[in-house]
């Protein structure tokens, strides 16, 4: 095991904190430094949990901890699920001296954030990532949330953790379907500003859907490094920050459409980003040499070209119409000037748009 830690810090002023990064930090690491109060609670879900939790609770010596599991998947992030947490806290006797500990993937992350961001007006948290995609994305940045039927994400708060701690032993048991998904993340860094890293990726992508681990630690990383560059300059998403939504408007909406948790979240993202390029490529602003490059890649980390079964252009304009980046019922997008280098449109071509749709929902 490459017991290598990396450490590198979002600057947010009296809020920044740093993203701690290595192998086995679950068994080595001491979070209390950065908890509130005696007591802990620890959320995390049915699958996570029987794995994990045992040595996230050993992260906190001396403190008392109270533990939490959530039912798994996508479909859960909701105020039902929320409610829960709040009635664990509530149950325990927990004041806003308490420290909330998410340990899981993107929904339990987002779901603590925004219990902790709500209880009490606000108490800290802790962010303890176990797949790729929230490793590299979720837990990095304050962006907390659940999922409204009629769209994704639509209800949270931004709050940021005290902490991220980023064991990648923790990818080692994921189920297949997860790394091609966080490799969505991953790529879209490459994409929208980081041309040198869109190149080492071409060259390591096979490393990394093999999951080596090496291969692995660079691309979180790499990854970390550019979402806390972002958002240090924009935290609150009102400029540069709406880059990192490359893909995501696309996508958003075929998981809504999908129903959550059909698509996992980084498949929706990974054929998204190749709709974004296509209609940048529509558009002329990439060559088709440059939409051929960047489709390669989203192949080649396992992640689809297409939509899901039976979506329509109309349904794809309904859900793209109540996306969050949207102002005064202008959509925007964020689409591509060149590989490595992307921008926020809102006066796109309708035709080019629709053209895009028609071929994606057509498969063709």
């Amino acid at each position: 095991m490459d017991k290598t830690v990396r450490q590198l810090r979002v600057e947010l002023g009296d809020r920044s904190y740093p993203i701690i990064i290595g192998a086995g930090l679950l068994d080595s690491q001491d979070l209390t430094p950065y908890a509130a109060g005696e007591k802990i609670m620890i959320v995390t879900n049915e699958t996570v949990g029987p794995l994990y939790l045992e040595q996230a609770c050993r992260c906190f010596p001396g403190k008392t901890i109270d533990t939490m599991m959530l039912p798994d998947g996508e479909q859960h992030k909701n105020w039902q699920t929320l409610n829960l947490i709040f009635d664990a806290l509530l149950a325990n006797k927990h004041s806003r001296n308490t420290t909330l500990v998410a340990l899981g993937g993107g929904v339990v992350g987002d779901m603590v954030g925004f219990a902790a961001a709500s209880y009490q007006r606000g108490v800290r948290f802790i962010q303890i990532p176990t797949t790729l995609l929230s490793q590299v994305d979720s837990s990095v940045g304050g962006k907390t949330g659940i999922n409204h039927p009629l769209g994704k994400n639509m209800i949270g708060a931004f709050h940021q953790p005290q902490v991220v701690l980023i064991d990648t032993e923790t990818l080692k048991t994921l189920p297949g379907r997860e790394i091609p998904a966080g490799l969505a993340e991953v790529i879209k860094y490459g994409l929208i500003r980081d041309l040198p890293f869109l190149e080492w990726l071409e060259d390591h992508i096979r490393s990394l859907t093999d999951l080596d681990s090496e291969a692995l630690a660079e691309a979180i990383y790499r990854s970390c490094a550019c979402k806390a560059e972002v958002v240090a300059m924009d935290e609150r998403e009102g400029g540069v920050r709406a880059l990192l939504n490359l893909g995501h408007t696309f996508g958003h909406a075929m998981e809504t459409f999908a129903g959550y948790g059909h698509w996992l979240h980084g498949e929706a993202v990974g054929a998204g980003m190749a709709m974004a390029a296509n209609l940048s490529a529509r558009l002329g602003m990439i060559t088709p040499a440059d939409l051929a490059r960047v489709e390669r890649l989203i192949e080649r980390a396992g992640l689809p070209l297409k939509t899901p079964e039976g979506m329509t252009p109309d349904k794809f304009l309904d859900l793209m119409a109540v996306d969050k980046k949207n102002l005064d019922g202008t959509l925007r997008l964020i689409l591509l000037q060149a590989p490595g280098r992307a921008v926020i449109k809102d006066d796109f071509d309708p035709v080019a748009l629709g053209d895009t749709l028609r071929a994606f929902c057509e498969h063709k």
